[in-house]
């Protein structure tokens, strides 16, 4: 007799992205009783993560976004609890999550991204960062972010030197490692990737000064979504090519989404993302759809990449 493969999915949990987690996964959760799958939800903020080796259920849809959820943690305790799970694996995720190791690999494989070098000394005085910046051929504008942090959390540009230094031991309260990367102008351009193949790019624009966590997930903010992106078919190609190379070099599973700016007739490279954002305003699902992609057709690719040993 046919049995429903019976799914756990993993929601919310302890990072700054919880609130956008669960919009995710309530989302994906609909998706998956849609697709006539048995689904139940699981929080590993509110019970202890080990518990699920003692449920029954055939695989889990990580739905986890931020510290915890997509830099390879609780992917690690999938392969040692021998689960299949969707998305990247532990390595993978790994790398995607650190800004600072993704963006010496995209180096290494040709792939444009913005200059950029790390900070974890936050005594760190006005001089030896100028000297820093000009070492690294950096002018102003700079933008200062956590190196493992999503969402555009903690992200801040800066027009000048004025409270710099500040904002740095600010941060470093907080993060333990901080990028500080050349602001490249020009268009915002994020590409989806899906079964190893690149479904489309999109363009933002944000009434924003940047594309940050209010752009991202506030109606309110009213950033502008132009599918496809508004670039020539050259370019549009280009963009589409990189992106499945970063997929690749990275190793990847499941969807990803590349966030590129364009200026100057170059893409540069900012991230990869192994869990992209399953929300209403989220970018993956609006891609898909101008594909003819519906969102429970997205889901049910997810799932059938589930696997171990990624």
């Amino acid at each position: 007799m046919f049995r429903k493969k019976r799914v756990l999915l993993i929601l919310g949990g302890e990072s700054k992205e919880r609130k956008v987690s669960l919009s995710s996964g309530n989302a994906c959760f609909k998706a998956i009783k849609k697709l006539g799958y048995s689904v139940k939800k699981f929080d590993p903020y509110k019970k202890n993560i080990h518990i699920i080796k003692n449920f029954k259920f055939d695989l889990i849809f990580n739905a986890l976004h931020g510290k915890g959820g997509e830099d390879g943690v609780v992917q690690t305790y999938f392969e040692c609890f021998k689960i299949p799970y969707t998305h990247s694996g532990v390595i993978p995720s790994i790398n995607a999550m650190n800004k600072i190791i993704s963006k010496k690999m995209f180096l290494k494989n040709q792939i444009r991204t913005p200059k950029f070098f790390s900070l974890n000394k936050n005594n760190i005085k006005l001089n030896e960062f100028k000297r820093l910046l000009k070492n690294n051929k950096i002018q102003l504008p700079i933008v200062i972010k956590p190196v493992d942090e999503g969402s555009s959390i903690g992200v801040k540009i800066f027009y000048s030197l004025n409270q710099i230094i500040n904002h740095i031991r600010i941060s470093l309260e907080k993060y333990n490692q901080l990028i500080v990367e050349e602001f490249i102008g020009g268009q915002e351009i994020q590409v989806a990737v899906m079964e190893n193949k690149p479904i489309g790019a999109i363009e933002l624009k944000p009434k924003r000064k940047f594309y940050d966590y209010k752009a991202k997930y506030s109606k309110a903010a009213m950033t502008n979504h132009i599918m496809p992106a508004n670039i020539s078919a050259k370019s549009y190609n280009t963009v589409l090519r990189i992106a499945k190379k970063a997929h690749t070099v990275l190793k990847c599973r499941g969807v990803s989404r590349s966030d590129f700016k364009f200026y100057k007739n170059k893409f540069y490279l900012l991230e990869i993302n192994t869990q992209p954002g399953m929300t209403s305003l989220s970018l993956v699902p609006e891609i898909a759809k101008y594909k003819g992609i519906s969102f429970e057709k997205l889901v049910k690719s997810i799932i059938k990449d589930a696997g171990i040993n990624k």
